[in-house]
């Protein structure tokens, strides 16, 4: 469907599209309309009600005041109390010109229909009297053809009836006092039918001081010409008073005018019908009459409503529940080319602000508006909050006087402008700049976020009506709640709570946090990612040293994970910091060359993210600074801004846990090739990328170690061989030491990396028992081992073995073989002597067995854990692992305090005591 924008469809006014409308233009002034001096669209009856959309409220109060001047009816008293800018002159200018006579009922748009449902065929023609408290002073008498008029009862005599009419109360109006209800009840009776609008009355009732008198009477003396004009009014059956008064105390202004507004509302409120307030859905008719002339093609609107609503059906989970609703379709073809959310926005926020007319202020800012967005060739397909034009002066001027000062500087600097944040956000990314997703998401949160600056309760706008302020047809929500996102970083005043966004003209927790950032060293910065390496490390099968110098890496039989810092980075391309670093170690331990060489493994950060990694850190940091010192009371904030600070850092530390396990990627392997004819080739390094969604990055390093064989759990006996055969026996060599051959493997990168002894001794052990791989002894001397086994089954002990070529095994084995002794039964020989049988001759002491070993070791009570875990793999193991050894391994733990033990330490040690089976006392 191909839709048009709201300038093609929707016509202003021209004074609106001209730009020539004033302030002034939006007042009614009923007194300059009374006088004959107004406007021509509120002192003409006729273009009045072209402009006018009559209300239900007003549609009610036109036919009371038809019914009474008819005598068919209708209240005596109507009480217009409504919110500043309620639109309360706007009615009563409605009603004079009804009543006036100056133009005929059927030329008055939308009159003749009411009439005729209020069952009235002719309506009089009414003498109409104002009483604007504005335009009347209580102290300076008005002089009229002659006659000097000080009072209001004085000026509702001449308006009424002139001099005539003035005679009855003149006594009354020159000493001050009020006229009685029967004086005013003939006045009005005679020059009936009237309508009497009185307007602004608490304004004129508030200058009079207590206990003086001025020329237009007392405090009093008005009071109590009020109530006997309302009194009056019952016996005057064709006369009719409108009274306009307002809503709030605020409104009122001085102490004494919410004295005079609560007297007043007394008064009238004996005889009075209230007057219903405009609706918001009347409020649109109003506005649109008053700034368009037509909509010249009502299809092509409503094909633009129907896509916004379908739209809206589509992306239902991003929008407000209320969009959902078959009636929001309705209201969006009632507030055309207006989006319903502006009217929302202006109707339900702005018009609680002190100064801000509800329907006088919604015209002069969308004049303004229009007229910018006409000019500026806008092309949206409704006038939307997202649509503001608060780059022009005049409009943003327009909402900031009701905001108080400071707002410029937020609007330029964080929302509109070619120079505000959002504006600079759009231009390094395409995808926002777009469709100005940075820009009409910023206006959208000023527009319905800056009056909750002011008015108490909850801050902000929701996220889901931020979007309903941005989306049209056609386009994805995502992308603004992405804009979201990355304004959320970037702006200086913008602040989020609870799904809640607003903008305040006090710089938010972000702007101190940024400023913080730069207080924190590179020191500082690499505690907090050992910090998270160490919580995010967990356990492996290799001792870790995070950030540890080379020197202070132990140059032993342990596998060790060396991690690099931050600044010895992986590259892919460039200098290769983490490389450089990784050869250093390997090379050298301090001032000593470092002998065991395949021990070592690393871990390195990758290149592209330790600046964001880093970045993160300052923000962490920055954010526990701002926390303690709000709790130490060296900063002030509200009770909002503490919530929102302890959020940021949750939500910072666990980006920091999440971007340490996605940069510290690079696992890091030094290999070794033999060349061809023998010799080594250079120390290869192999970078194996890790997987940062794995829990526990030690068990991610094992998986890698284990799947690309870069570390060896279980090593078959045919290996073993093959490195015996290449490496060991050699050049005469028949057999090898089996505790070197470990320690080579631990030496020398172009052998395998096993995990630990114990993968060899089992190694042994398996291979033992077949005449393929190896023979093995205890020792040898000269030609001869001792304790000399070939395919059998036996206990491996791994420091003190010999592993012999099978070959030389074999022949050995065959060469010592015993001769078969002769049977004790076979016959004799001629000439042999008998054997006798006797016995045996003792073993050489050297073949004796060993059947017992007993070993103590004391432990480092801080490191005891690592230290036994060692105990049991190289030392305890090698007994375990022979199903014919009996192991027992007991623990002695003995722990003394010259000052003795605090009693909660003796209270948790029984208890631990016991439940883990320690047989243990205290003395």
């Amino acid at each position: 469907m191909n839709l048009k924008p709201w300038r093609e469809i929707a016509v202003p006014h021209e004074d609106v599209l001209k730009g020539t409308y004033q302030q002034a233009e939006f007042a009614a002034d009923i007194s300059r309309v009374h006088a004959g001096s107004a406007t021509a669209e509120y002192q003409d009856p006729k273009l009045f009600f072209q402009r006018t959309f009559i209300t239900k409220g007003m549609e009610a109060l036109l036919s009371s005041v038809a019914q009474r001047l008819a005598n068919k009816g209708g209240d005596p008293v109507i009480q217009l109390q409504t919110a500043f800018g309620g639109g309360k002159t706007h009615t009563m200018l409605a009603v004079m010109h009804m009543v006036s006579g100056k133009a005929a009922a059927n030329n008055l748009a939308g009159v003749p229909a009411l009439l005729d449902r209020a069952g009235i065929a002719t309506l009089p023609k009414a003498k109409i009297v104002v009483l604007d408290g504005i335009n009347i002073s209580p102290s300076q008498p008005r002089k009229v053809e002659g006659q000097v008029i000080n009072t209001l009862w004085g000026e509702l005599a001449w308006q009424l009836g002139g001099v005539d009419a003035y005679q009855k109360v003149a006594s009354a109006d020159q000493s001050g006092t009020s006229p009685g209800k029967d004086t005013l009840a003939e006045v009005i009776n005679a020059h009936s039918p009237c309508v009497i609008l009185v307007d602004e009355l608490v304004a004129y009732m508030r200058q009079f001081e207590e206990g003086k008198s001025l020329s237009g009477g007392t405090y009093d003396s008005n009071l109590t010409f009020v109530q006997a004009l309302t009194e009056a009014l019952k016996a005057a059956p064709t006369a009719i008073l409108l009274a306009s008064l307002p809503e709030s105390d605020r409104e009122a202004g001085s102490q004494r005018g919410v004295a005079a507004l609560k007297a007043l509302e007394h008064y009238f409120g004996r005889v009075q019908a209230i007057w219903k307030p405009v609706s918001t859905e009347e409020s649109f008719e109003i506005v649109r009459r008053r700034l368009f002339t037509e909509i010249r093609d009502r299809a092509a609107a409503d094909d633009a409503c129907r896509a916004f609503a379908d739209s809206f059906v589509a992306c239902a989970q991003d929008l407000p529940g209320e969009t959902q609703e078959a009636r929001y379709a309705e209201r969006l073809r009632s507030a055309y080319p207006i989006h319903p959310e502006v009217f929302e926005r202006l109707y339900e926020d702005w018009s609680a602000l002190p100064n801000f007319q509800r329907t006088r202020g919604v015209l002069k800012l969308m004049a303004r508006v229009i007229h910018r967005l006409w000019q500026d060739n806008n092309q949206d397909l409704l006038l939307m909050p997202a649509s503001l034009p608060l780059y022009d002066r005049d409009v943003h001027t327009e909402l900031t006087n009701y905001l108080g000062g400071g707002w410029d500087a937020v609007i330029e600097k964080d929302v509109d402008g070619e120079r505000s944040e959002s504006a600079e956000l759009e231009q390094r990314e395409p995808r926002f700049g777009a469709l100005q997703a940075c820009r009409r998401v910023a206006r959208s949160i000023f527009l319905g976020s800056a009056p909750s600056s002011i008015n108490e309760g909850a801050r902000g706008i929701e996220t889901e009506r931020i979007i309903l302020s941005c989306l049209q047809p056609g386009q994805p929500p995502h992308i603004y709640r992405d804009a979201l996102g990355r304004l959320e970083g970037r702006l200086t005043y913008l602040s989020k709570s609870n799904n809640r966004w607003w903008l305040d003209v006090r710089a938010n927790l972000r702007r101190e946090m940024e400023d913080r950032k730069r207080r924190f060293s590179d020191g500082e910065v690499l505690d907090e990612i050992r910090t998270a390496l160490n919580r995010v490390m967990g356990s492996g099968s290799f001792l870790s040293h995070i950030f540890t110098p080379s020197v202070d890496v132990p140059d032993d039989w342990s596998l060790r994970l060396v991690v690099l810092p931050p600044a010895q980075a992986w590259a892919r391309s460039g200098p290769n910091e983490a490389k450089n670093a990784a050869i250093a170690a390997l090379r050298m331990r301090g001032e000593q060359p470092r002998q065991r060489q395949n021990r070592l493994l690393f871990l390195a950060a990758d290149g592209d993210q330790v600046m964001h990694l880093k970045d993160t850190v300052r923000r962490l940091l920055a954010w526990r600074s701002i926390e303690s010192d709000a709790r130490e009371l060296r900063m002030t904030l509200d009770n909002q801004q503490i919530r929102q600070a302890s959020q940021y850092r949750e939500q910072t530390s666990e980006a920091v846990f999440r971007l340490v396990r996605e940069a510290y990627k690079w696992l890091i392997a030094p290999t070794q090739a033999v060349k061809p004819d023998g010799s080594l080739d250079d120390i290869a390094w192999e970078a194996f990328s890790l997987n940062p969604a794995t829990q526990g990055l030690a068990k991610e390093v094992d998986r890698v170690l284990v799947e690309n064989e870069l570390v060896i759990h279980q090593w078959a006996p045919v290996h073993l061989n093959k490195l015996l055969a290449k490496w060991f026996w050699k050049d005469g060599a028949t057999d090898a030491s089996a505790q070197d051959v470990w320690q080579k493997t631990c030496s020398y990168l172009y052998f395998p990396r096993l995990i630990g002894s114990s993968v060899m001794q089992a190694t042994i052990t398996s291979g033992a028992a077949c005449r393929d791989f190896f023979g093995i002894a205890t020792d040898r001397q000269g030609d001869q081992y001792r304790g000399f086994s070939f395919g059998s089954h036996v206990a491996v002990y791994m420091d003190a073995l010999l592993l012999i070529e099978p070959n030389h095994a074999a022949i050995y084995e065959e060469r010592n073989r015993p001769a078969p002794a002769p049977s004790p039964d076979a016959p004799n020989m001629p000439g042999e002597k008998p054997v006798v049988p006797g016995p045996l001759p003792p073993a050489p002491p050297g073949n004796k067995r060993l059947t017992r070993y007993y070993g103590t070791k004391e432990l480092d009570p801080v490191k005891a854990s690592l230290e036994f875990a060692k105990l049991v793999s190289e030392l305890v193991g090698l007994f375990s692992s022979d199903p014919n050894a009996k192991v027992r391994v007991r623990v002695d733990i003995e722990a003394e305090d010259s000052r003795g033990f605090q009693e909660n330490t003796v209270r948790a040690v029984k208890e631990n005591a016991k439940a883990l089976g320690v047989d243990g006392n205290f003395d």
